[in-house]
């Protein structure tokens, strides 16, 4: 999403692309000053889910299919956003445990088409890796996925009213204490003329919505994320069904964590110095290096790139043409061209549904087809191309990988960043995140819990070229 003001930077793919713990750190120590700064005291993120499914539309909020590397990245996060000291900190909501990475097919559970998350790899405990990072480096909060870990516990409840998720293996096994905040809209259904957006009580929808609220809270949680209805507690606590002592355990909770931030002594903002810190030039220097830097070279024939400087007529797709005027003489089709760029993103296709939300998640197939396949196709072989693709998830790019002379992948990166790269003002360092598999056919027969799992991938994990000197 657009920062919209505030500093812009590569998602959190482009930092595990980068590797580099110490720029991580300082990300999020940047972005606590400018979330102090506007009065945000609490993040939904870091998001450490493991992108081991490549069709899953939130891989572009995870960092990698690998949990070591994704263990090193939040470890870093979470020391830079909470700081020393959440009095000066930003409150970390660390998710979606225990691991969202595996969905089946790749279908999000936000919607009623996916209620469970598969292990067919026998896998659950690889995906826990990231989590126990995050309670080392004492993230403040808990926020569970939606879904129900099909065979992995004794009921096939969703994770927020499954007692051996929240209680047995998270409060027992990791010792936590901190908040447990579900994800939202648990309980109550969103309710429009036109459509019905069901409440995600996946393996509960027969109950009501104050048996809902019982069941999470008896399971272990502290927080009903993105829910009005206290009046379900009050009444559990009235009739009984529930104690006061255990409402006191989430309580102390809540309470304990607003006390760390400092929420009762002051919790204003110094309005006159917001604009100062918002989105400062420093700031957004940083992170155009880091846009930059996180750009992963998969091709280079001919050592096509980087490009040299002596004036060229250049022909862009999805590049505005101001921007690359400064680095060339732009004209209007590839037979004019000395050079053609392509910026390109992974390709998707929206689930048929009456949710509009879900429409606009990125579902289905990463490969692109027939008639846009062509029209790539064709300027690759009309001219010298450059392909940049933007992987919010892993693209299948054979045949486009197969024409064109040089290959660059992008994490969220600015027209200017990637003809920095292209033209050589800056020089790609990053590494592949996550494997880009080499046909829709390998990723049908891949594992959803297990990274690396796809045959004879295009690029394998951890694949980045770097410019001859």
């Amino acid at each position: 999403m657009s920062a919209s003001g505030f500093s812009q930077w590569p998602e959190t793919p482009g930092f595990a692309a980068i590797g580099d713990e110490k720029l991580m750190e300082r990300f999020a120590n940047i972005i606590r000053q400018e979330y102090l700064a506007v009065g945000i005291r609490e993040s939904l993120h870091p998001q450490i889910d493991l992108a081991t499914e490549p069709r899953w539309p939130r891989i572009s909020g995870n960092f990698s299919e690998d949990a070591q590397l994704t263990a090193r990245m939040v470890t870093a996060y979470i020391k830079g956003l909470q700081g020393d000291n959440l009095k000066n900190g930003v409150a970390c909501m660390t998710k979606h445990f225990p691991g969202g990475g595996p969905q089946k097919e790749g279908l999000d559970p936000h919607f009623p088409f996916q209620k469970g998350q598969v292990y067919p790899g026998k896998n659950f405990d690889y995906h826990l890796i990231p989590f126990e990072a995050a309670f080392k480096a004492g993230t403040a909060a808990i926020m569970p996925y939606y879904g129900i870990p099909v065979g992995q516990t004794d009921e096939d409840v969703a994770m927020s009213f499954n007692k051996s998720i929240i209680t047995t293996l998270l409060r027992e096994k990791y010792k936590y204490d901190g908040v447990v905040c579900t994800d939202w809209g648990l309980i109550t259904d969103v309710k429009t003329p036109g459509w019905t957006w069901p409440a995600r009580a996946w393996g509960v929808e027969g109950l009501s919505e104050k048996e809902r609220v019982k069941k999470a809270i008896d399971a272990g949680v502290d927080q009903f994320g993105g829910e009005n209805c206290p009046q379900h507690v009050l009444d559990l606590v009235k009739e009984g069904a529930l104690s006061e002592a255990r409402i006191d355990q989430s309580l102390r909770r809540l309470l304990r964590q607003k006390f760390e931030l400092g929420l009762f002594d002051n919790p204003f903002v110094e309005e006159s110095k917001t604009a100062q810190v918002v989105g400062n030039v420093e700031f957004q220097k940083e992170a155009d290096a880091a846009q930059r830097r996180a750009m992963t070279l998969l091709k280079n024939a001919q050592n096509t790139l980087p490009l040299k400087k002596t004036p060229l007529k250049i022909f862009v797709k999805n590049v505005k043409p101001e921007v690359a005027a400064r680095y060339g003489t732009v004209v209007n089709t590839p037979q004019e061209a000395d050079i053609a760029i392509l910026r390109l993103n992974t390709p998707w296709i929206p689930v048929k549904t009456d949710i509009p939300m879900a429409q606009g998640f990125h579902h289905g197939d990463l490969d692109f087809k027939e008639k846009e396949l062509a029209e790539i196709l064709a300027i690759c072989k009309a001219v010298p191309t450059v392909v940049d693709i933007y992987l919010d998830r892993p693209a299948v790019i054979p045949e486009i990988s197969g024409a064109c002379k040089a290959l660059l992948a992008n994490y969220g990166a600015s027209d200017a960043a990637v003809l920095d790269v292209i033209f050589g003002k800056a020089k790609p360092e990053g590494n592949l995140p996550f494997e880009l598999p080499s046909s829709m056919e390998a990723v049908r027969n891949q594992k959803e819990d297990l990274p690396y799992d796809s045959k004879n991938p295009l690029y394998p994990f951890g694949f980045g070229l770097r410019y001859k000197k």
